[in-house]
């Protein structure tokens, strides 16, 4: 079985309004005027179009649950730049901005950071050239000033310059992880979002996962989850998503509280949050912690009704979390054929998803073997209560003797 290159080959981007798009095909529609979502014909507030990492993120996952081994990622899409690319004025603009933070007092700071964060956004180029610069370091060190505009240009620009492949791994050699986790836990809601943001962004690097869960990111991400704003709720499950792909960060998030969070986002009446609480609840199913933190949330009927009404991608994650559920407890199993799972399964068996029909059907191969276990010991306990049957009590005669 072979992953089309297509999906390594092709650059999916998000607009302003969280649509993905392969990358050519928007910058063709924005070229030609348009200045509104294909998708939903909202007006767009911003045409930067950000790197769509959750579904880079979702191909290789499904790669890995499957055994394939994914194509390897064409050789970065960014070829290796440097601060040349950029016109003369933009350089002498950066190098005074970097003076300014350098040197420069609170305001001259904020401001400075916050053209930076600008400039971060504009194009690859800036973003090159203002790591060469060395703003990294600098707008490491404004992540603890006491000042929330501040802390927020500053978080953001590290936000933007992550975008850059190359500017990952500095941001976090830079000592960055910290100091974005102290924004996320005490910064303005915008900040605390740009800070999830730039933990997921900077998480795409494997080695970074066990960096950022390591320094307390997780459960501050919890927190946003949990009281967020619609964006910061977004914000921090593809962040936790991708963080939980790493093992050591699974039993962390199920001792931050995050089941208990997911269930409550699952049942909310248009939340829109289903598919991310779904997405993640699959990944941590497959942990002890979390496979009994969900089986104490009392999720089986919820994961039953998804697996009946759900959509695709819903139906097959909540299959993979009753699966590992159902893993060596009879009592879920029995839970979940009493609701009446047992036609909606097959169904998914029949029409769902690859991955869906796959779940599906070990979920029905394990349900028929306890029915077969169930129906052997019936079988033997009848057995043995009719070889008790056979076995005649002793004859008691009572003589009366006459003494």
């Amino acid at each position: 079985m072979m992953i089309p290159v297509y999906f390594y080959t092709h650059s999916y981007t998000s607009c302003s309004h969280l649509q993905t798009y392969e990358r050519s095909c928007i910058e063709k529609w924005l070229k030609d005027g348009h200045g509104t979502c294909p998708k939903t014909q909202q007006t767009l507030t911003s045409t930067v179009l950000t790197p769509n990492y959750v579904l880079r993120s979702l191909i290789e996952q499904w790669c890995e649950a499957n055994g394939i081994e994914p194509p390897k990622r064409p050789s970065t899409s960014e070829p290796s730049k440097s601060a040349s690319a950029c016109s003369p004025a933009e350089r002498s603009k950066i190098e005074s901005l970097i003076q300014k933070l350098t040197s420069g007092g609170p305001e001259d700071q904020r401001s400075a950071a916050g053209e930076i964060r600008l400039l971060a956004k504009r194009n690859a180029d800036n973003r090159v050239a203002i790591a060469e610069a060395g703003a990294i370091p600098l707008l490491v060190g404004l992540l603890s000033v006491p000042d929330s505009r501040t802390q927020e240009h500053a978080v953001t620009a590290l936000l933007n310059l992550s975008i850059y492949e190359s500017n990952k791994g500095n941001i976090v050699s830079s000592g960055a992880v910290p100091g974005i986790v102290h924004v996320l836990k005490r910064g303005s809601m915008e900040a605390r979002e740009n800070a999830a943001a730039t933990l997921f962004s900077l998480s795409v690097i494997d080695e970074n996962k066990v960096t950022i869960g390591s320094s307390g990111a997780i459960s501050p991400l919890v927190t946003l989850l949990s009281e967020g704003t619609q964006r910061g709720k977004k914000d921090a499950a593809t962040a936790l998503f991708n963080l939980c792909i790493y093992q050591g960060n699974k039993g962390k998030a199920v001792r931050a509280g995050v089941i208990p969070t997911l269930m409550r986002l699952l049942t909310e009446p248009g939340g829109g949050m289903v598919d991310e609480a779904l997405a993640i609840l699959a990944i941590l199913s497959s942990h002890p912690e979390g496979k009994a933190a969900i089986g104490s949330a009392e999720a089986v009927p919820v994961l039953v009704e998804f697996i009946g009404t759900g959509s695709p991608r819903n139906k097959e994650n909540a299959a993979a979390v009753l699966v590992h559920l159902c893993s060596g407890d009879r009592q879920y199993i029995s839970q979940a054929q009493e609701l009446g799972v047992m036609a909606p399964l097959l169904e998914l068996a029949q029409n769902g998803t690859d991955r869906g029909k796959r779940k599906a059907t070990q979920l029905i191969e394990r349900m028929s073997r306890i029915r077969e276990q169930e129906q052997q010991e019936v079988q033997t306990q009848t057995e043995h209560q009719a070889q008790n049957d056979d076995i005649q009590p002793p004859l008691i005669i009572n003589l009366d003797i006459d003494t």
